[in-house]
């Protein structure tokens, strides 16, 4: 998980740069391309080291994505409606959240969905899911390539014809739509901004081909370089400062909480879970046959002589100093099963997953193991367990529905600055009803409530750090913002992971206290509803 952030964290810099220099829809084919690609890739490697890798150009890949598309669709928005449309725009980031939920939960436990060739090539359900969820990158590359480039992008570096010709298609379109279809497409005035000259010396005539690539290259991430020190230039260098401050704290808090919530749910399970166990001590079992399951069981100071264990699983069983000889395990599979302190005379193991790290301190004397299984050995229906994690991220994902389409609906009419402050705060506030929850049904609950209220902030301030900047910064301003995002992500999830079963207040008290903090400086920054993008 954290090296996609990673990944993300440097290409949205890059890409958002990227996009400010050779176009929004260049950089995003290039973007998502590559993301395509290595998710893919990622779905057939073998090796752990390299699947690690593929997820990190992925992760590089895709985070791109978020500077760039809300850079290009702005720009081609029309003022009274960009806020509306741009939070409709946020709302395919939640249902690509439900769409990646919903196959993790419909792929993954199906572990029947996999093969395999030898022991070099493994296949399972999990990599199905991956190119599953690269679906829908490959359709945007593809859809991408019939779409046009942004007209104010062009104008900016000097495209005027063929920024009219786009602007002319787009006007000829919405006619036809309104039925108005012989309304001419006229420009009587056109803005040309400042050209900045670029002057690159490239050796074609003594320079090999590499060395070429090379000052290019460089010239390129120089100029993404200076592009980005501009953000902190006259009149955007306090805009940038303050929307600092609010991404940090508002991906601070949302990230860390989001991570917190299913791990205290999961400590809440099984704390339940273990208040349930079942101790059996000074147990003396001889010529037994065992074929059914344990679960949930401790077994203490036990003699086991000449018994059988014939297709059993043992569900979270522990045995501690207890006495096997003369035993044999057969056909057995377990789960959170250990043997401490015990002692094991000529005992035949055969076909079983029992390895040598679930033997803890035992003493193995004339032993016998045949066909030992490695690896995962349980499925979802022996561990209905693991299904609450796909369960609990769907209900999360799905709660932020309302949040969206009431952000979509009021952002032009409340303004920005109100919903990001106002939503902040709440979601501040409703930080403190984590106090009371001591189910796993409150906590959900709890879960649904936060994603609900922050998703305005996040839409609210996607719109206004995109209306903030001048066209010719504004995809590496948001790039910058976004990898800032993703390093705060990274932060809270390490910070509020450590805190789990600890204590509640510090992570509870933390959230609240950036993201209201971090409300009232969104407030500070100026109402850009009725403002012409720069």
């Amino acid at each position: 998980g954290s090296i996609v952030y990673l990944g993300m964290m440097v290409g949205a810099f890059f890409w958002g740069g990227l996009a400010d220099k050779v176009g929004r829809r260049q950089s995003l084919l290039i973007c998502m391309s590559v993301n395509g690609f290595f998710a893919f890739l990622s779905s057939f490697v073998q090796g752990y080291g390299f699947f690690l890798f593929c997820r990190l150009f992925s992760g590089f890949g895709i985070g791109g994505a978020m500077p760039t598309v809300f850079s290009y669709f702005s720009e081609v928005l029309a003022r009274e409606k960009r806020g509306e449309h741009l939070s409709w725009l946020c709302m395919f980031w939640m249902i690509g959240g439900i769409y990646a939920s919903a196959m993790a939960w419909a792929i993954i436990p199906h572990y029947g969905w996999s093969f395999s060739m030898g022991s070099a090539y493994q296949f399972h359900s999990w990599r199905v899911f991956v190119i599953v969820c690269a679906l829908p990158c490959v359709s945007s590359v593809v859809a991408l390539t019939f779409m046009p480039e942004s007209p104010r992008f062009l104008l900016e570096v000097g495209k005027h014809d063929e920024a009219w010709m786009i602007l002319k298609q787009i006007h000829d379109t919405n006619m036809r739509a309104r039925g108005q279809p012989e309304k001419v497409f006229t420009v009587t005035r056109i803005k040309t901004p400042k050209q900045i000259d670029e002057l690159i010396e490239i050796e074609s005539d003594t320079g090999t081909w590499y060395r070429r690539c090379f000052v290019r290259i460089r010239t390129e991430l120089y100029g993404i370089w200076l592009t980005f020190m501009r953000c902190f230039n006259y009149p955007v260098k306090d805009n940038t400062i303050k929307l600092t401050a609010v991404w940090f704290t508002l991906s601070f808090g949302y990230y860390g909480l989001s991570v917190w919530f299913p791990d205290v749910i999961k400590h809440l399970q099984s704390d339940e879970y273990a208040s349930r166990v079942k101790h059996f001590r000074n147990e003396e079992v001889s010529h037994f046959v065992f074929n059914f399951t344990l679960e949930n069981q401790i077994h203490s100071n036990g003699e086991y002589i000449n018994d059988r264990f014939i297709m059993m699983k043992f569900k979270s069983v522990t045995f501690e100093d207890s006495l096997f000889k003369n035993c044999v395990f057969e056909d057995i599979t377990s789960l959170n099963t250990y043997f401490r302190n015990c002692t094991f005379v000529n005992t035949t193991f055969y076909n079983t997953d029992l390895e040598q790290y679930k033997f803890v301190d035992s003493e193995l004397i004339n032993c016998t193991f045949f066909h030992i299984r490695t690896g995962c050995q349980i499925s979802f229906d022996d561990d209905y367990s693991a299904y609450w994690i796909y369960f609990v991220n769907f209900l999360g994902t799905l709660a932020v529905l309302p949040g969206n389409i009431v952000s979509a609906l009021l952002m032009d009419r409340i303004g920005r600055l109100t919903m990001l402050g106002g939503s902040m705060v709440l979601s501040g506030i409703s930080c403190f009803f984590l106090w009371f929850g001591t189910s796993e049904s409150m906590m959900i609950g709890m879960l649904c409530l936060y994603n609900g209220l922050t998703i305005s902030a996040w839409n609210s301030l996607d719109v206004i750090t995109v209306e903030l900047y001048p066209t010719d910064r504004r995809a590496t301003g948001f790039g910058f913002l976004n990898a800032l995002c993703k390093a705060a992500a990274v932060l809270g999830n390490l910070i509020f992971g450590s805190l789990v079963g600890i204590t509640k207040a510090i992570p509870i008290l933390l959230a609240s206290t950036v993201l209201v903090c971090g409300g009232l400086v969104g407030l500070r920054l100026p109402d850009t509803r009725t403002q012409v993008l720069m």
